[in-house]
């Protein structure tokens, strides 16, 4: 079957011994198709639309200033992978790429509001960046180890990433070969906020990993399929490149629950604080037009047989849906590209 989500979990900020965070997605061998696990609680899957889901805003913070997204690339990267989320990230404010666009389907994400009215920025930069190529911390991360790599960014003693509480966010990458807790088992990506005990200050951000050489069959699924999944065939990936463009839709996600709900009390689904359902929980696998259970949903194939549902300024993507709280179900691109 499609990939299945993973349980979003969430720690009072004074259980440091643990930090859970808000996940992406992937296709979990332990949870079984059509039961309770693809639904709410420790999937978060809830397939299609429905009136029974309730995205409600609980007051906090959203990102209406211009986002501004610094990247961590914690490990050895290639130009070219590096290359790739560059030019998807430049693509989420993009207004001259081809339909249906990056830029289409963060129109969705637009949507949500603070309790003034004012609307997520349509405005995202790629911000300044920080290379790790020596693997400071290791290359097993805890956590709240990769606070720590945050906060090694922030207080570099040369070029140290700049700190812009109102629409600033960081994205932590890690390449292919460094695991981090959780990942693969649980987890392929999650964000949350920093700890002014760890960082000295709270500022939103992100963790994505390369799943290539530890789970790809998990993680950069469905551009590679993991055993128990018997007879079906990856797709092919459209930048040539499964574990990056894996991580692509992932960053996609957690771009868009950070811009909806940064510290955790803004916009979600569900009565639980330490558990939310947040955008793009609600459409976990979902692609295209007619996507719900074991179906992504219409995507598109390019000439060479590569597989995406939107363009970016240069290049083409795999990327999931979230959910729009006006007409109650996931939107891709195609709702309100134009």
């Amino acid at each position: 079957m499609h990939p299945s989500p993973v349980l979003l979990k969430l720690i009072v900020v004074s259980i440091l011994l643990t930090v859970t965070t808000v996940i992406g997605y992937r296709p979990w061998p332990h949870l079984k198709p059509n039961t309770s696990d693809l639904m709410y609680g420790s999937s978060k899957k809830f397939e299609g639309s429905s009136e029974f889901v309730q995205m409600r805003y609980h007051m906090g913070p959203v990102l209406t200033a211009n986002i501004t997204i610094h990247i961590i690339w914690y490990g050895r990267w290639q130009k070219s992978q590096k290359k790739i989320i560059r030019e998807f990230i430049n693509s989420i404010s993009a207004v001259d790429a081809k339909r249906p666009s990056v830029a289409g389907w963060w129109k969705t994400v637009q949507l949500y509001t603070d309790q003034t009215g004012a609307n997520i920025s349509h405005t995202v930069h790629l911000g300044e960046e920080k290379n790790d190529r020596f693997y400071s911390h290791g290359k097993s991360l805890t956590r709240l180890s990769i606070q720590s790599v945050i906060k090694s960014a922030v207080t570099a003693r040369t070029k140290p990433l700049p700190i812009n509480p109102k629409g600033g966010l960081f994205l932590l990458l890690t390449s292919d070969d460094v695991y981090v807790q959780d990942f693969c088992g649980q987890v392929c990506g999650f964000h949350y906020f920093t700890f002014p005990s760890i960082v000295g200050y709270t500022l939103p951000y992100a963790w994505v990993g390369n799943s290539a050489k530890l789970c790809p069959g998990v993680c950069a699924y469905p551009f590679a399929v993991p055993a128990y999944m018997t007879g079906l065939k990856p797709l092919k990936s459209p930048n040539g490149d499964a574990g990056v463009d894996g991580m692509i839709s992932v960053i996609g996600h957690e771009i868009a629950e950070l811009a909806t709900n940064p510290l955790v009390n803004a916009w979600y689904a569900g009565q639980d604080p330490v558990a939310p359902v947040e955008i793009a929980d609600l459409c976990e696998g979902i692609y295209g037009t007619g996507g719900g259970g074991s179906y992504t949903g219409q995507m598109l194939n390019d000439r060479d047989g590569a597989t995406f549902n939107m363009n970016g300024i240069r290049r083409r993507y795999l990327v999931q849906w979230v959910w729009n709280h006006i007409v109650n179900y996931c939107t891709g691109p195609n709702a309100l590209d134009q």
